[in-house]
């Protein structure tokens, strides 16, 4: 029987003499442990160990017992580094032993970053059931489509019976909903078996604005000398800082570690201030690194819209996902120019070349929608394999009023295109749930908030979008769906019962046969590739060609059509991989609306 247990500095630990229970609160004199099984819950009070440490060894206490900590005026709340909160994220927390699950992949070591064609998915809306389990009923499925690796959006416990997963209160916990502990660890083995790595997204840039207690007893955990989106900023810097670095490094580990994720993602690290050296993110990079078997491959991914290219690299963060892809692209297929798309308008397919070819399309050059600041730093120097590209996320998708995917805002030709382009690139692929059959189903922005909380954020999702000119008028802003209301989850649900439908069969047979020659023709040359190894022009302002020197030698070539009107350019030199919507005569492609080409060149 194999095991795998991350040991901690905090939270519980089965030990010989029953259960330790250690808490940091520096903000309480005393501190209670309640055992919530007995009886009107008595309180015993914890030791203070120094430097706001607080423990307790209780001889009775084991697996399953149910507990919380009293931390001033009588109020109990759950444990912050709970493994399991089964009554949501102000009930007691759960003892649970690691080493309980036996796991069956010990020989699985992770696959190479340059195999990935990642899927990221959320967990309570992929499938009907809405869970650990119902995610493993559907991974044959994501291997016969071409995917190496799954993305689990957030299962931190969050409020309430549905969430996105960036509100997460408790990190350390999956969220009862989809699951116990042991359940996402048979998710992970059970896509270790099919050849599938499984990559978990975490948020340490905030904690969710319900069932977060550590502001009434350790408010060293934030500092008001930093400020983000979501208040005052997490302390990674300041007087006291050292437990607050130790909590998510720790997290970090306990997710690679005990539950065997073969690499994390980590949430909008632009909204992580830390003025320090090393910087929190250099530090959880190289404690990774170094305490996991180096003979595993695991992968750290950053979202990052600073597009700083320093955290990217051997030893550091293996990729990020690449926005500037994405809004080009869709700048391309939908015309859209407000917001953000607005810096991509001027000329989308010169920014989509240079992501192909470099990766970020902003290296320093002045953002409009950014108020004119500079944004990004040069990353020509980088493989392509440190970008992930795709045609949609969870954000791009949710963020809109009405969660419209993009085979709702533009022509079908369009997407198909887009796709042809991102999928055979050399930089990682991505897709959102559903892409692969082109899913007529929104993906809303979805929570389900208690009290006064439950109504503000309600009326702050519909004032957001007030700014456009499409929901100035009362009604149209009353009906952006009620992010609170079930129905707004439910709507979100893939739609597994539409392949029946030929449209979305077809659809898939597309993305399929796109990753089959991703896998077969494109991967196997991808190993060795280094930074400056494309280059790229474009021509009739929607035109693009690309060239790319392979890792083995051979040069693969991009000829694109992006738009809805034809075009004539010279013939792409090489092997004919894919061809959309294309024609020959006389020494010329015909590049019809929306075509695209690849080419492969046998090196010398």
């Amino acid at each position: 029987m194999a095991t795998r247990r991350h040991d901690m500095p905090f939270g519980t630990q089965i030990t010989p003499d029953g259960v330790q229970f250690r808490l940091w609160a520096p903000g309480c004199e005393q501190v209670g442990l309640c055992l919530a099984e007995v009886p009107h819950e008595p309180v015993s009070s914890m030791t203070a160990s120094g430097d706001g440490w607080f423990e307790l060894t209780v001889p009775d206490a084991g697996v399953g017992t149910r507990y919380r900590f009293e931390v001033g005026d009588g109020l109990r709340v759950p444990d912050p580094v709970s493994r399991c909160n089964p009554d949501d994220v102000h009930g007691a927390s759960e003892v649970i032993d690691p080493e309980a699950f036996d796991w069956q992949d010990e020989a699985w070591r992770g696959r190479p970053w340059e195999e990935a064609v990642v899927y990221e998915l959320h967990v309570g809306t992929f499938s009907p059931e809405g869970t650990f389990a119902g995610v493993i009923e559907r991974l044959d499925y994501l291997v016969e489509l071409g995917v190496t690796a799954i993305e689990l959006m957030p299962v931190a416990d969050f409020p309430g019976a549905r969430n996105w997963g960036y509100d997460g209160a408790l990190l350390f916990a999956p969220d009862s909903c989809y699951g116990r502990p042991e359940d996402l660890k048979a998710l992970v083995q059970a896509a270790h078996a099919k050849g599938l790595m499984v990559l978990l997204d975490v948020v340490y840039n905030h904690f969710g604005p319900e069932g977060n207690y550590l502001f009434v007893y350790a408010k060293k955990f934030f500092t008001e000398r930093h400020h983000t989106l979501w208040g005052a900023a997490i302390n990674f810097d300041g007087a006291d800082s050292r437990p607050v670095r130790e909590f998510f490094i720790h997290n970090a580990l306990y997710w690679l570690t005990e539950f065997h994720f073969d690499g994390l993602r980590l949430d909008a690290v632009h909204a992580i201030i830390d003025d320090s050296t090393p910087h929190i993110l250099t530090e959880l990079a190289a404690r990774v690194h170094a305490a996991i078997d180096p003979e595993r491959r695991v992968h750290l991914v950053l979202e990052n819209d600073a597009n700083e290219a320093r955290h990217l690299g051997p030893g550091r963060y293996v990729a990020q996902w690449n926005d500037d892809i994405h809004h080009a692209l869709h700048v391309l297929a939908t015309r859209e120019t407000d917001g953000y798309y607005a810096d991509y308008a001027d000329d989308p397919a010169r920014h989509l070349g240079r992501c192909l070819t470099e990766g970020f399309a902003y290296q320093g050059e002045a953002s409009a929608y950014r108020d004119h600041t500079a944004r990004g730093e040069p990353s020509a120097h980088l493989p392509p394999q440190a970008f992930v590209s795709f045609l949609q996320n969870h954000d791009q998708v949710g963020n809109r009023a009405f969660g419209e995917r993009i085979g709702q805002l533009a022509p079908a030709a369009a997407v198909r295109a887009a796709a042809a382009v991102y999928l055979l690139a050399p930089a990682v692929p991505m897709l959102f749930m559903g892409d692969e059959f082109a899913a007529t189903t929104p993906f809303c922005f979805f929570c389900d908030f208690g009290g006064d909380l439950r109504e503000a954020v309600t009326e702050g999702r519909r004032r957001e979008f007030r700014k456009f000119e499409r929901f100035a008028d009362a009604a149209t802003q009353a009906a952006i769906p009620d992010p609170n209301q079930e129905e707004t989850f439910l709507a979100s649900k893939l739609d597994w019962a539409s392949l029946d439908d030929p449209e979305r069969t077809d659809w898939l047979a597309y993305y399929r046969e796109l990753l089959r020659l991703r896998q077969q023709v494109i991967v196997p040359r991808l190993h060795g590739m280094a930074g400056h190894a494309g280059t790229f022009e474009t021509f009739s302002s929607t035109g693009l060609r690309v060239n790319w020197r392979l890792g083995d030698g051979s040069t693969l070539h991009l000829l694109a059509n992006l738009s809805g009107e034809a075009t004539r350019v010279a013939v792409t030199p090489g092997e004919t991989l894919f061809a959309l919507a294309l024609a020959t005569a006389d020494g010329k492609d015909e590049l019809a609306p929306w075509s695209v080409l690849w080419t492969l060149e046998a090196s010398p």
